[in-house]
């Protein structure tokens, strides 16, 4: 590996990613290893399509999957099952209200793909929410978090770094009230990073890299939303905006 990728310096400018036509087919995306995780090298890689993910025995490694998954606003698929859920009300949601927390949360969920985070990356996240930069939304079930998710937002763009649940179906309720703000707040992307059959199950779709990034350098250029700031709600206020599977 080491033959093979470029090795980032911390001292680098927080933009010398390489060509991301240069990542690895096997891993798939592996880009480069090393730098740091400072607000200004995260925000220079996701305008990219470039994420960090690693291990605590690893250094800092920087991927670019190709093709990657994505989920348009407009195409969230809510299966009836799920919109029953949320009409029995069970669930309430808030944002940027316990950003902390769901971070913690995400990080003690390990045994799924993609939601290893070390202490550093739980950190440098928790900057970028300083910074304004990464959001979250949180799930309550009798006023406890249930589920959750967080991810950055760049223009309008919102690039998810991962989500949890304690409850059934709390982490896909987050999903629905995150597409239903987004869909508020102009984002019109939404990267998933990795595809799976549960992402395809909700809507998302995989793109090549080429696609990726020229939409993304047009989306992160866009002014970034005001602000995310909303009231708390019950999930029974944002559940019929959502096209319902069709189910027999």
């Amino acid at each position: 590996m080491k033959s093979e990728l470029p090795w980032l310096d911390p001292a680098d400018p927080p933009d010398s990613f390489p060509d991301t036509r240069r990542a690895l087919q096997d891993p798939d995306g592996l880009l480069a290893i090393g730098g740091d995780l400072s607000v200004a090298r995260l925000l220079a890689a996701y305008r990219r399509g470039i994420f960090p993910w690693y291990c605590d025995d690893q250094p800092i490694l920087w991927w670019s999957p190709d093709p990657r998954a994505v989920l348009f606003p407009g195409d969230l698929r809510v299966s009836r099952s799920l919109r029953r859920r949320l009409r029995r009300n069970e669930f309430s949601a808030s944002v940027d209200q316990d950003f902390a927390g769901v971070i913690a949360a995400c990080a003690e969920d390990r045994d799924r793909p993609g939601t290893w985070i070390t202490g550093d990356m739980r950190r440098a996240y928790l900057d970028l929410h300083h910074h304004g930069s990464a959001h979250s939304i949180e799930v309550w079930h009798d006023g406890r978090l249930a589920g959750g998710l967080y991810g950055v937002n760049i223009g309008a763009v919102f690039f998810g770094e991962s989500m949890f649940t304690r409850r059934t179906d709390a982490s896909k309720v987050a999903l629905v009230r995150l597409v239903k703000l987004c869909r508020e707040l102009g984002i019109e992307l939404i990267d998933c990073q990795l595809a799976s059959a549960h992402l395809a199950s909700l809507g998302a779709r995989q793109v090549r890299r080429g696609e990726f990034e020229t939409r993304l350098r047009i989306l992160t250029a866009l002014p970034p939303p005001r602000s995310w700031r909303r009231p708390p709600a019950n999930s029974d206020e944002w559940v019929d905006f959502a096209r319902a599977d069709r189910e027999p």
